[in-house]
């Protein structure tokens, strides 16, 4: 990266992003030394220009930023930084310096199929998803089959709880069907954007 730190006086404002949720968790300021030191240890470490020092974050709390992916911007004078939260991340105890709540939300589809990628490549003994994929295509898909079956069956009545695992377990099993025949779940939303335009 030829990152500009003139424009600010040798500072970059740095935007902490949840790796997973993709809220914007806290800004903060990073000079080379300390962006050096954030690629070396893996922990997101800032310049802090009220202590005049490096100040890694969680350094007193544990509750660390382990970064992910570091992107400069278009002007190579601001820093995107995607990292995974040990803890709360601002300082009086929320989740975010925006008080906003970082819970999963919708992107968590993606992580959950990126876990099921990783099981169909190294098919670990005793995991439920490599046995899916050890009985191939055609079994996949009568489980999802079965399983959205299930699903009508269950929106008859007025069972909430047993209603919503069964549309988890479709999705589950969507997602192994979508691995196996090598696509995304990012193909089918790009599929529903298309169509909603």
């Amino acid at each position: 990266m030829k990152l500009d730190f003139n424009k600010g006086d040798g500072l970059l404002p740095a935007i902490i992003q949840d790796n997973h949720s993709s809220k914007v968790l806290m800004l903060g300021f990073m000079n080379e030394e300390s962006l050096a030191k954030t690629q070396e240890t893996g922990k997101v470490t800032f310049y802090s220009r009220t202590k005049n020092r490096l100040w890694t974050k969680g350094e007193e709390s544990g509750n660390y930023l382990m970064v992910k992916e570091i992107l400069p911007d278009c002007d190579n004078d601001t820093l995107l930084i995607k990292a995974d939260p040990v803890g709360p991340v601002c300082h009086t105890g929320a989740d975010t310096c925006f008080s906003e709540s970082n819970k999963e939300g919708v992107d968590f589809l993606v992580v959950l199929q990126d876990l099921i990628d990783k099981r169909k490549k190294d098919m670990p003994e005793g995991s439920y998803t490599t046995k899916l994929f050890s009985k191939g295509v055609n079994k996949i898909a009568q489980k999802v089959g079965e399983e959205a079956v299930e699903l009508v069956i269950e929106s008859k009545d007025n069972n909430r709880e047993l209603f919503l695992n069964e549309a988890a377990d479709l999705m589950y099993h969507l997602l192994v069907l979508l691995t196996e025949k090598g696509y995304r779940i990012e193909d089918v939303i790009n599929i529903l954007v298309t169509r909603h335009k």
